[in-house]
């Protein structure tokens, strides 16, 4: 009998676990590392143990300190949540031979599924449809190559064990193939302590379709609908949805059957996820199966009315499936967004800081639902995964779950780094998506084409105008004594504001009234537009000293904004794009120059390869060293040619942004 559970992971997943367990009676322990101290899940449980240090391998990947934690506070449950140690089977028997019940399959059925070459040949055992390709144990590069040339390309390479993307490579030809062995061998033994590697042969244009399977340990089985995770980047879901837009009845029952089958083949029991490649001819193939509850699980509950965390606890107790499969009925439409903090527009580079403003609560209404584990004031490390939350909506049809979505992201924006908000507002109104013909690989695609949708948003003339109102009206208040910025302006004098968004300067002019009234022209030159800022802050999720919801008045349509204070710049939120907005100064700032002879890290991470050291001669362009951060490897090259004079980082190493790696004495050119 379960009494109380321990969650072994953090983030929006151990919150969402927290409520469930709370709501059926369970009283919860949540793990922490030493950089989630504070961490929305930490004060959401009923305790709370420290586990180790910020690196998940001296903190979440720790079985005997969750073990240790269970022990302290009574836990005879865990809860593994997703990535970490939710399908390691190692783990899995470590709690049972610890008399603490995992909350998820058994350790075998884990230990072969987890196996993605084992697995696939389970499945052909079973009679369930596999795509090409090479399983076998000679782990030769020499083999691996000649298996690759024999599948033809593109392909796949990918690690046997682990998932979410790591240790897979995308080849397009033979020349490639080598390096994504390399690569991809050194990622999934540094992810899950296993380099073995297989080949699959890539269905090119294909979609991405997963059916959620439920087993109990009566021998019950059933399918609740498919989802489709076609929206991807690097092979890293960004959009889920059910049901698909190109699945029919038929097409989900055959589907449905055959997880099911896959499930019984091998004693399943608990939540679990099989995942098919589609075609264009929408034939259907085995890829691997999640032994575990699926990120995009909310969009399958919100279709279906169910709680699969319940599900998984009633399991896990020994009780049978609620519901036989006739009784399951699927309604409506529902699409998540993830919402990483990643800058699309500079090749998705990962991104960590101060979590500045957050309040989703101004985006709940019916339909709409906000799972997330982050907190304004918080910290986003580059320790562990950048998705910070899930925006989950659900409509009448696919339309209605469209609008829904974009009206939440306009809503709930996250201020103080960077995400990928704007983009996920850009994709699911992009044709494509609207049309429902999505490939896996069509956003990387976007990327290497310099698509529109990947070009980072310009802010609006009327975003201007607002941010110069705005700043006339904060120094005006502190001109007058004011501590806190009003928006009533005594000054009847005009004057310039000189500000600056991304690259681009602009000096806007402005004519101050009373009552927070003014005439602000988009240049010294231009004709004035009437704007009057009504309200700012002032909901009760609003502050007068940082602002929140603004409501204005322009050419005497009244219209609402989110505009907020982070020190001395203004952050706009406009059609869920943040527009940063600083007075320029009247110094020159020669910050922000590019020095060739200084590599500096790109973003905070850890250091996973150093090609050169001190005496190599490096050409303009070549690579220097790569740094890991939130499950993606960067590179780092010199910009010009020279001879390197010292390398401050090593293999393994934690750095921060911009700290100095490599100085490199460049090259003299003769002067022609």
């Amino acid at each position: 009998m379960i009494k109380k559970i321990l969650i072994a992971n953090r983030g929006e997943i151990a919150c969402r676990v927290i409520r469930t367990a709370r709501k059926l009676g369970y009283r919860t322990v949540a793990v922490f590392s030493e950089a989630d101290a504070q961490a929305p899940h930490v004060s959401l449980a009923d305790e709370a143990v420290c586990i180790g240090a910020a690196p998940a391998a001296e903190s979440y990947l720790k079985v005997e300190a969750l073990l240790d934690a269970c022990r302290k506070t009574g836990a005879n449950a865990i809860h593994p949540g997703y990535g970490f140690l939710s399908e390691n089977a190692g783990f899995a028997q470590a709690c049972a031979d610890a008399g603490v019940i995992f909350i998820g399959p058994s350790p075998e059925a884990i230990r072969v599924m987890g196996d993605k070459a084992g697995a696939k040949k389970e499945m052909i055992k079973a009679g369930v449809p596999t795509a090409p390709g090479y399983l076998g144990a000679d782990q030769n590069d020499e083999t691996l190559i000649a298996e690759g040339k024999r599948l033809g390309f593109p392909l796949l390479v990918k690690a046997v064990s682990g998932g979410g993307g790591r240790g897979m490579r995308l080849v397009h030809q033979a020349d490639e193939l080598q390096q994504a062995i390399t690569s991809a061998r050194r990622e999934a033994q540094s992810a899950f302590g296993d380099g073995t590697l297989m080949l699959e042969r890539l269905v090119l244009d294909g979609r991405h379709i997963e059916i959620q399977v439920f087993a109990d340990s009566h021998g019950n089985a059933v399918y609740i609908g498919e989802r489709d995770c076609t929206a991807q980047r690097r092979r890293q879901k960004v959009i889920e949805e059910s049901p698909s837009p190109v699945v029919s009845p038929a097409m989900r029952e055959a589907m449905g059957r055959d997880a099911v089958l896959a499930a019984k083949a091998i004693n399943y029991c608990g939540a679990g996820t099989i995942e098919y490649i589609v075609d264009q001819e929408l034939n259907y193939y085995f890829l691997e199966m999640n032994t575990r509850l699926q990120v995009e699980h909310p969009v399958t509950e919100m279709i279906s009315g169910l709680d699969l965390v319940e599900w998984q606890l009633r399991v896990a107790a020994g009780q049978p499936l609620p519901l036989k499969q006739d009784q399951i009925t699927l309604s409506g439409h529902a699409i998540e967004a993830r919402l990483y903090t990643e800058d699309p527009y500079a090749g998705f580079a990962p991104q960590t800081g101060l979590i500045n403003w957050w309040r989703p609560a101004l985006a709940l209404f019916d339909g709409v639902r906000i799972d997330d584990g982050i907190v304004e004031g918080g910290t986003v490390t580059p320790h562990y995964d950048p998705m910070v939350a899930k925006l989950i909506v659900h409509g009448r049809d696919r339309d209605d779950a469209i609008r829904r979505l974009i009206a939440t992201l306009d809503d709930a924006p996250l201020l103080g780094l960077k995400h990928n908000a704007r983009f996920l507002r850009d994709l699911v109104d992009h044709e494509r998506f609207r049309a429902g013909t999505m490939t896996t690989t069509l956003i990387d695609q976007w990327l290497i084409d310099n698509e529109s949708i990947l070009q980072r948003p310009v802010a609006p003339d009327e975003a201007w105008l607002v941010a110069a109102a705005v700043f006339a009206a904060r120094q005006q208040s502190l001109d007058a004594g004011i501590a806190a910025p009003a928006l009533r302006a005594d000054s009847v004098t005009g004057f310039d504001v000189p500000l600056q968004c991304d690259a681009t300067k602009r000096t806007l002019r402005v004519q101050g009234h009373r009552q927070g009234r003014f005439d602000v022209s988009p240049s010294t030159k231009a004709a004035p537009h009437a704007m009057r800022l009504i309200s700012h802050g002032a909901d009760q999720l609003g502050d007068a000293t940082r602002g929140g919801v603004l409501r204005y008045e322009l050419d005497a349509v009244q219209r609402r904004v989110i505009a907020v204070w982070c020190g001395e710049e203004l952050h706009l939120v406009q059609d869920a794009a943040v527009f940063v907005f600083s007075e320029v100064s009247a110094w020159p700032d020669a910050g922000n120059a590019v020095d060739p002879s200084r590599a500096l890290a790109p973003v905070a991470g850890t250091v996973a390869q150093v090609l050169v050291k001190a005496g190599d001669v490096v050409t303009e362009g070549q690579p220097l060293l790569s740094i890991e951060a939130m499950k993606m490897e960067m590179w780092l090259s010199a910009q010009a040619p020279g001879v390197i004079k010292a390398v401050y980082a090593q293999t393994g190493e934690q750095v921060q942004a911009k700290t100095l790696l490599i100085d490199i004495e460049l090259t003299a050119t003769k002067e022609s």
